[in-house]
């Protein structure tokens, strides 16, 4: 093995294609998926507790944080379920090409950001 060979350690300088970058939100959504969980199961045991329990958190769902964290959480699934159909239309066999990928990132970003718009709009 070449001892010699060239080494970039430094991991700002390397320009990612765009199937990678739609790759790696694809993991970053999934990570928030599973912390949002939690805060998921909160509000469900919240609402399940009693009628007061219920009517303090659809009062809490009008703050601003709430909305806030709940548009994430649903921008962070529609992104999920978006970029997971591609994925699961590639093991397909479809759009496995250098050039298709490229295409299918794109429509997996434009949809993402629609998904998240919408997301936005109903939240707020």
């Amino acid at each position: 093995m070449n001892s010699n060979r060239p080494k970039n350690l430094d991991l700002t300088t390397i320009e990612l294609p765009l199937p990678a970058k739609a790759s790696i939100l694809h993991r970053i959504s999934g990570f928030a998926l599973f912390f949002a969980v939690a805060f998921m199961l909160c509000a469900l045991a919240s609402s399940l507790e009693s009628e007061s329990s219920f009517a303090e958190l659809k009062a809490a769902f009008d703050g601003v944080w709430v909305k806030l964290i709940t548009w994430g959480i649903l921008s962070a699934l529609g992104y999920h379920i978006i970029a997971g159909v591609k994925h699961l239309l590639m093991d397909m066999g479809i759009g496995e090409s250098k050039e298709s990928g490229h295409l299918g990132a794109i429509i997996t970003l434009i949809a993402g950001a629609i998904v998240i718009i919408l997301a936005g709009v109903w939240v707020w």
